[in-house]
């Protein structure tokens, strides 16, 4: 134990003080963790009957959860989350600070950089982040997910099995199948046999739900999946999608047609965004953060939780050496301006303005990602467009190879 080790773990502990602090504090915005849970019932659970939308696939998986006290389950998804965090930040800078193999004087070079900040501290200033904190609070599964699948992601393309951990993650969360698509559309041999893999996962949730819950995987595959009204109202601030956004800017809880076409354009394009930086930039890093921010804005409901993804996000910005847009996306992150936003009633539908931004800052703040991304794709092709000119004019203006003249007699003659 160093000095250095011991003030990160002082400033971990503190961190989680004043957390615990803030939340004391703030009752009203974050009390469910506090209420019992009781028997699930079917497809409604809690004494708020809040409507269950995982495939029975994630009932299944979650089994064990019952054999445990409620207060003994509370401590142990708390704790696991925060070392999912730890996990997760790890893998985000492996991911994120990975750079070509190379051999130096001194050995074979790391593939990646060494996080430039102890891990504990990461962990500390992570969980302020309104996502990590809303998700250990409440004892969800974002961080477990996004550790599964950034976990498969990262692996060797000749590893064994890659892609069935994000199958699994799909077949818990539907969401993550959009990473599956990403996959199977680079085009590179590894990433379409760990789409292939991931495909095949995701069908044996499928199959291992029908098994053992028939009833309810007919009813969900058949019904449940297409009401994507289910997992709450689509107006709510708490609802950072395209369909939130949508539905608090037109001031009406259904928005219909326009942010479905919305939602098909974006898909779209960011998986054009995603496969353009990992085959044609060469910006690798930047296609899984394309990706997840593209399945967040189409999802029907992502919920403020969800949006844990921020983290490998900013992992890439300071790999990048971008700090001061690292630094933006860490404060809207942390702001938590949506519970500023009035919520009593259909409040949320009456906003003026510049309460859509404050009430709206991650979708916006994806958008603004994605935007970022489509115009450096624009720059790097009119490089390329620039330069395959430039070659093509200087190759027309070199001058033409002249045929070898045979050498002439006349001096030969002449000194005879």
């Amino acid at each position: 134990m160093t000095v250095r080790s011991l003030l990160a773990v002082g400033a971990l502990a503190l961190s989680l003080t004043a957390l615990t602090a803030f939340t004391a504090l703030c009752p009203a915005q974050y009390a469910l963790i506090a209420q019992p849970i009781p028997v699930a019932e079917r497809f409604a659970v809690t004494e708020w009957r809040l409507p269950a939308t995982s495939p029975p696939f994630a009932a299944i998986l979650f089994v064990p959860a019952t054999w445990l006290p409620v207060a003994t389950l509370k401590a142990v998804v708390v704790v696991g989350n925060v070392l999912l965090l730890g996990l997760l930040i790890r893998l985000s800078w492996r991911f994120a600070a990975r750079r070509p193999a190379m051999t130096t004087a001194a050995g074979p070079a790391p593939a990646t950089a060494p996080v430039p900040v102890s891990l504990p501290v990461l962990v500390a200033a992570g969980l302020w982040l309104e996502p990590v904190f809303r998700t250990v609070l409440h004892g969800e599964i974002s961080l477990a997910l996004a550790c599964l699948i950034l976990w498969d992601l990262t692996r060797p393309d000749h590893a064994l099995g890659k892609g069935f951990a994000i199958g699994i993650a799909a077949g818990v969360e539907l969401t993550p199948a959009l990473f599956i698509a990403y996959l199977l559309l680079t085009g590179r041999p590894g990433d379409v046999r760990a789409g292939l893999t991931a495909l095949a996962s995701l069908i044996g949730t499928m199959l291992l739900g029908a098994l053992v819950l028939p009833r309810s995987s007919l009813d969900f595959w058949t019904l449940r999946v297409f009401e994507t009204s289910r997992p709450g109202e689509a107006s709510s601030a708490d609802n950072q999608s395209l369909q939130g956004l949508f539905a608090r800017a037109l001031h009406t809880p259904e928005p219909g047609v326009g942010w479905a076409a919305a939602c098909v354009v974006i898909t779209f394009a960011g998986l054009w965004l995603a496969r353009r930086a990992v085959v044609r930039a060469g910006h690798g890093a930047w296609g899984v953060p394309a990706i997840a921010l593209t399945a967040l804005l189409v999802s029907p409901v992502s919920w403020s939780h969800h949006w844990v993804w921020c983290v490998p996000l900013l992992a890439v910005l300071l790999a990048e050496g971008r700090w001061r847009t690292a630094a933006v996306v860490a404060l809207v992150f942390s702001a938590r301006t949506f519970l500023l936003v009035p919520h009593e009633g259909w409040a949320e539908l009456q906003l003026s303005w510049w309460q859509q931004v404050l009430a709206s800052p991650y979708p916006l703040l994806a958008l603004a990602v994605l935007a970022a991304l489509a115009y450096a794709a624009y720059r790097h092709h009119r490089r390329h467009r620039r330069r395959r000119t430039a070659v093509g004019q200087l190759a027309a203006v070199r001058p033409l190879p002249l045929p070898q003249l045979p050498a002439s007699n006349s001096s030969a003659s002449t000194m005879r």
